[in-house]
């Protein structure tokens, strides 16, 4: 018995008013799988419905059938909340910057030129794939890619009656990005204090709707945007990027050791570039920038590698044209990689949700 498969087995029980499992819905937490009894608590946000008076059963049966020697202890929270409970702005610790958000997921690396963007891109449209609700949120102010990579140069959002901005929709996606907002010619030449207030709202000030998984593509570094992050909402967790060379590796190390230090789970590294495979040669497998890198770094400290990504011309000429690779090449080599990233992804989501306390903002003091 492990706790995968039993958040497995309670995949299987579905509210009807929603149409989603249990464990998509975040309604899983205390998870504890050990010596034969398996042990977790059911908050129910709406104590009150015919599910909430069912779902204990249903969560017990769906146990015992995978494990029917198993011993099961469930307890049942009658919260009340809407989900998104744990995403909180500064200044009000109950009020939720995304209130409509499940998971925020940060996708970071240590340093630029590591295809960061490319795999925040291809992670959200593969969790869409997947049939999960997807937004992703460009934070690399300075630098915004993902309206490029979306084809979307020239598209601005709108502003709804409540004065909130409304995400561009592309491909299922619901975008977010200062590319939108200022022309692709001009540079965003702003101070740490500006550069905080957007981002700010990019989270409260925009209406992002019911959604599964926020991504977020994050600039390089650890510096003002990625505190402005922490300070304003709790990650669910974040995805470090890194190439298999050692200057790359080296400021990966230092990504993982900051989300450490504020108290956010790192879901695990993502080797980009970890390999070559030659179109008319596809029996050869070349390690241009070294060989293992990332796996070896995992390792070291002890967090999952999600996955490896090949270097593929056909990436690059996607990411280019406008048109994720994923959503082109569905049944590619690197697409089905993307696939396998993206479900690594959800199960240590789901593990992270069901066994660790929900994440916090904090707060920085200075002296």
């Amino acid at each position: 018995m492990t706790a995968e498969e039993t958040l497995d087995a309670l995949r299987s029980v579905v509210e009807p008013d929603s149409g989603k499992d249990i464990v998509r819905q975040k309604l899983i937490r205390d998870l504890s799988v050990d010596d034969g009894r398996i042990s977790f608590r059911i908050e129910l946000r709406d104590p009150l419905s015919a599910f909430a008076s069912q779902v204990e059963g249903l969560a017990t049966t769906a146990v015992r059938d995978r494990f029917p020697n198993a011993e099961v202890a469930i307890e049942m929270d009658n919260v009340m909340i809407g989900f998104g409970d744990d995403v909180a702005v500064e200044g009000d610790a109950n009020a939720g910057a995304v209130p409509s958000v499940l998971n925020i997921i940060a996708v970071a690396s240590g340093k630029g030129g590591v295809g960061k963007s490319t795999v925040a891109v291809n992670l959200a449209c593969s969790l869409s794939e997947l049939g999960y609700d997807v937004g992703l949120m460009d934070a690399d102010i300075y630098g915004p890619s993902i309206p490029t990579m979306f084809g979307i140069e020239d598209e601005k959002p709108r502003v709804n009656e409540n004065r909130k901005l409304v995400p561009i929709e592309r491909f299922g996606i619901k975008l977010l990005s200062m590319g939108f907002m200022v022309e692709p010619e001009k540079a965003v030449i702003w101070r740490g204090p500006m550069v905080s207030s957007a981002i700010r709202q990019f989270f409260a000030d925009t209406e992002w709707g019911d959604l599964d998984y926020l991504v977020m593509d994050l600039p390089p570094g650890t510096g003002d945007i990625q505190l402005t992050i922490v300070q304003t909402i709790g990650l669910t967790g974040a995805v470090v990027v890194s190439t298999p060379q050692q200057v790359a590796l080296a400021d990966a190390r230092k990504a993982v050791a900051m989300f450490e230090q504020v108290d956010v789970p790192v879901l695990g590294l993502v080797e980009n570039m970890a390999y070559f495979v030659p179109p008319d040669l596809p029996d050869r497998r070349y390690a241009i920038f070294g060989e293992g890198g990332a796996r070896r770094l995992a390792e070291e400290l002890e967090v999952p590698l999600l996955g490896e990504i090949p270097i593929e011309q056909g990436l690059r000429e996607d990411c280019d044209a406008g048109t994720p690779h994923v959503l082109v090449h569905r049944e590619g080599p690197t697409a089905q990689v993307f696939e396998v990233l993206a479900r690594e992804t959800v199960q240590r989501v789901d593990l992270r949700n069901a066994g660790l306390e929900p994440s916090r903002r904090i707060e920085i003091l200075h002296k």
